[in-house]
């Protein structure tokens, strides 16, 4: 038995990143084998055991053959006379198809998940097994399948963009970007599921560069066929006070960085993604003025969180936002009422954390534009303010008050209403 440290681990390390998992592959061992060490077996589709200690993940060396469309169609080979050859040969992407003895890892000889192995020292014998050359791959910062059977599997797709993402100065190798456009020309991307796509879309949006992600997708094709609502925005001109050399699609690479380098949650990255959907709808006749975006936006997200089955804090602060960034960006000049209506709208004084988060979004939007990224969003200390004041009122006083005075539900509601915008007022002043 022999056992091995593959994938991103062995990746991230050469780079000289933090490891956060390990993946092991055992090679010429069968389930019982680990079962007798103490491993507990967890895969369903193919082996996987967890160590008994460190509850790591552990695979037995495999090989995978197509059968049927999609992500599940695949005919698994596990047993003790697969090699470490072949079970990297399976793998999507050379950069991930380096492994590394155990021994060295555990022992700390040549190579140490912490203590990053020099360049010089990568072809040191017997340390790195590297049969698909992914180390020259990583010095030359390029994406490049292992095989031919990368078009097997969609979701590789996802992943390499996701990857993209997170190192956003690698390229793709020209001749993985056609592999991955004949894969959507054949209508393989239309059998992914849509968990897998939304849990790989996810991760990418939590990069450091989610941009990259969407550019990867799009250069192959397959955003029109997994986001075709996004999709749509590139080549849709902006207003033509925001740059008109920037169309929609840009504008949107710009805010989504915009909210990696706010550091923002995923719902507010996923709202950024899909707060201008409608413009990608805009009637000829008003363009570029977008009249009417919003509520678009807004029918157009329905679709696309069924579609994908988004979580349910992500598509909630996804509608409000895609319905109300408007009169955010403008509410710089609303009068209390006008202020006290939004915050209302927003269902600010019920889920002020979500209301924090929206104005976050819209200050990605905001100041995604060129030139503007450094700007101060004044709206959001300013809204923020107003709703910290309408909180402050006594709302449970006011609503005894009407009920003695006889006033019924309805009427209480714009008694509490009243003293907000009285109260928003008097801070304005």
């Amino acid at each position: 038995m022999q056992i091995y440290l593959v994938g991103g681990a062995v990746r991230d390390a050469l780079l000289g990143l933090p490891v956060a998992d390990r993946d092991w592959v055992v090679v010429g061992a069968t389930p019982q084998d680990l079962i007798a060490q103490g491993f507990v077996p967890v895969g369903k589709d193919f082996p996987v055991f967890l160590h008994p200690q460190t509850h790591e993940e552990y695979a037995l060396a495999r090989t995978e053959r197509k059968t049927a469309p999609g992500y599940h169609g695949f005919a698994i080979h596990a047993a003790p006379d697969v090699t470490l050859e072949e079970d990297l040969a399976r793998r999507d992407l050379t950069i991930n198809s380096i492994a590394v003895k155990a021994d060295c890892v555990r022992a700390k000889c040549l190579f140490d998940v912490k203590i990053v192995l020099p360049p010089e020292r990568w072809s040191t014998p017997s340390v790195l097994v590297d049969p698909f050359h992914g180390q020259q791959d990583i010095t030359n910062k390029l994406f490049r399948h292992v095989s031919v059977a990368f078009c097997e599997d969609p979701v590789r797709i996802l992943r390499l963009a996701r990857l993209a993402a997170r190192f956003p100065d690698f390229s793709v190798a020209p001749e993985t970007l056609q592999l991955m456009r004949d894969m959507v020309h054949s209508g393989e991307v239309d059998h992914l599921v849509a968990e897998r796509v939304w849990q790989e879309l996810a991760k990418g949006l939590m990069e450091d560069r989610p941009s990259r992600m969407l550019e990867v997708l799009r250069d192959c094709g397959a955003l029109a066929r997994i986001l075709p609502e996004v999709n749509r925005l590139w080549g849709v001109p902006q207003r033509a006070d925001y740059h008109p050399e920037v169309d929609t699609g840009a504008h949107l690479a710009l805010v989504l960085d915009m909210a990696a380098r706010l550091g923002a949650e995923l719902p507010v990255r996923l709202a950024c993604l899909t707060h201008d959907l409608g413009k990608g709808t805009t009637p000829a006749d008003i363009l570029p003025r977008h009249l009417g975006h919003e509520q678009r936006s807004a029918q157009l997200l329905k679709g696309l969180a069924e579609r994908l089955r988004l979580p349910t804090d992500c598509r909630a602060l996804a509608d409000v936002m895609a319905r109300e960034h408007s009169n955010i960006h403008r509410s710089g000049a609303f009068d209390a009422a006008a202020l006290v209506r939004l915050l209302e709208r927003c269902d600010a004084f019920r889920k002020p954390q979500r209301f924090g988060q929206l104005l976050l979004a819209c200050e990605c939007d905001a100041r995604g534009r060129l030139g503007l990224a450094e700007s101060p969003y004044p709206q959001r200390p300013r809204l923020l303010a107003a709703l910290a004041v309408a909180q402050g009122i006594a709302t449970e006083k006011i609503a005894a008050e009407a009920i003695a005075a006889g006033a019924g539900g309805q009427k209480i509601g714009e008694f509490i209403h009243l003293a907000r915008v009285r109260a928003v007022q008097a801070s304005l002043s």
